[in-house]
């Protein structure tokens, strides 16, 4: 097992080398912070750990939420026997030695174990399979820690055995709780120092560590060691202290994984509800992790269409010169153009009229029966169409006034089924009003 865990686990007191955030890793669910939706008086997780009641299971959430916290917390409650294994850096034959281990203890002395495997979205296929069987015939109870999205990285078979528990963000609230229990804690903490957070430092920390407990203790202690004591002996720590300690947060988003999903989801609906400012938002963390510019940019070629159409057709083409922009400009120049047609495409009328008259048109295009060319509408052009009547009877509409004339284009059997139906925003209500006045809007 590693140092931090073992900490977790033999419950190792004021030793100095070991970094605050481990050394006041919670014991016991009543020191356990957040997560109340899971671990809460009378939830079924935490009714589950104090009867030693446990079935398979994966946490899965950010960093420094408390999934491995948890875990130490079930090694602390359970009878069983509790092995830990990290998906970095174990193997195949790593997984099977611990199984087989695993299996002889249940054997012999009909004592179960708990596999905690960290970083479990680690593991590839053959390593995961080798967990399957000894998962399924109960000779170990698997318990998952993820920062990803387990549906994207973990394989079916194990999540239909496993309870998938989601972890959340820590409110400031519970993170500011934390942090004053390391203050006045002396034997784990840092009570034995005369320390003074000032309401800034404090707020600014709280930021910072954007929901990560871990964030917020290593800048706390970074900022106690680091601060000389003045002449009372008391450590002030300043807000120019604490932002020399936590000097910028990492971005929680990753490119393969859900947050890059569920970011990309919040930009583009939040264009969709004609909300810039948000927009502009998602589109800066994007960018700020590192997300690859063309493909924002391909997502504002969609909704340019999906979401907002007629209601500005200058939407189209300009999120086409922010494609353009990138490929040519290239980051981070090719930031500005993507913000302008960000806020461009935010604030423009939205219509998804010309995509439901897609949808719609698929659907009898698919399903639909007898729908054959009409005669009139068929090729003309080459020798012997005419002799089959191809073309015969069709009215060429420019020599109509208005350059229109009422003629069937569908087939017989759709002849008055109307896909389109345009809305009233922006010069969407232009082609509205041409249709009423020409072919008018019948109902569906």
């Amino acid at each position: 097992m590693s140092d931090l865990f073992s900490y977790g686990l033999q419950q190792k007191q004021g030793d100095s080398s070991i970094p605050l955030a481990a050394r006041m890793r919670p014991r016991t669910l009543d020191e356990f912070a957040g997560q109340k939706h899971i671990v809460g008086p009378g939830s079924l997780l935490r009714r589950a750990i104090l009867a030693d009641r446990l079935t398979s299971m994966i946490f899965y959430g950010p960093p420094g939420t408390g999934k491995t916290t948890l875990a130490a917390v079930i090694a602390n409650q359970t009878k069983a026997s509790f092995q830990r294994l990290n998906a970095v850096t174990a193997g195949v034959a790593q997984v099977r030695e611990v199984l087989e281990e695993a299996k002889s203890k249940l054997e012999m002395y009909h004592q179960p174990t708990i596999l905690f495997i960290d970083e479990i979205h680690r593991f590839n296929k053959s390593q995961q399979d080798a967990l399957l069987p000894a998962v399924e015939d109960g000779t170990v109870l698997l318990i998952g820690a993820t920062t990803g999205n387990p549906y994207f990285s973990v394989n079916s078979a194990l999540l239909s055995r496993s309870r998938i528990f989601e972890l959340y963000p820590l409110s400031k609230e519970e993170i500011g709780g934390i942090m004053d229990s390391a203050l006045i804690d002396k034997e784990r903490g840092l009570g034995q120092l005369e320390i003074e957070l000032t309401p800034s430092a404090r707020e600014h920390i709280l930021n910072t560590a954007d929901g990560d407990a871990r964030v917020a203790l290593n800048a706390l202690e970074l900022a106690a060691l680091t601060t000389p004591p003045g002449e009372d002996g008391k450590i002030s720590i300043d807000q120019q202290a604490a932002e020399q300690s936590v000097q910028r947060r990492a971005v929680r988003y990753d490119r393969d994984g859900d947050n890059h999903y569920d970011v990309i989801s919040a930009f583009i609906k939040s264009i969709r509800g004609s909300d810039p400012d948000a927009a502009l938002f998602w589109l800066a963390r994007m960018l700020d992790a590192g997300e690859d510019p063309r493909f924002i940019a391909r997502r504002l070629y969609i909704s340019a269409s999906e979401d907002i159409g007629h209601g500005d057709p200058l939407a189209l083409l300009v999120a086409e010169a922010a494609f353009r922009a990138v490929e040519v400009l290239g980051m981070p120049e090719a930031r500005i153009p993507l913000a302008q047609a960000v806020t461009h495409l935010a604030c423009a009328p939205k219509s998804n009229a010309a995509y439901l008259a897609l949808e719609r048109a698929t659907e009898d295009a698919r399903h639909a029966s007898d729908t054959g060319v009409p005669n009139h509408l068929r090729d003309g052009s080459y020798p012997g169409a005419k002799k089959l009547g191809h073309g015969d009877n069709y009215i060429y509409p420019h020599e109509y006034p208005g350059h229109y004339i009422k003629q069937q284009y569908l087939p017989d059997s759709l002849a008055h089924r109307r896909y389109y139906y345009p809305g009233d925003l922006g010069y969407e209500k232009r082609l509205r009003q041409w249709l009423e006045a020409t072919k008018g809007l019948p109902e569906d």
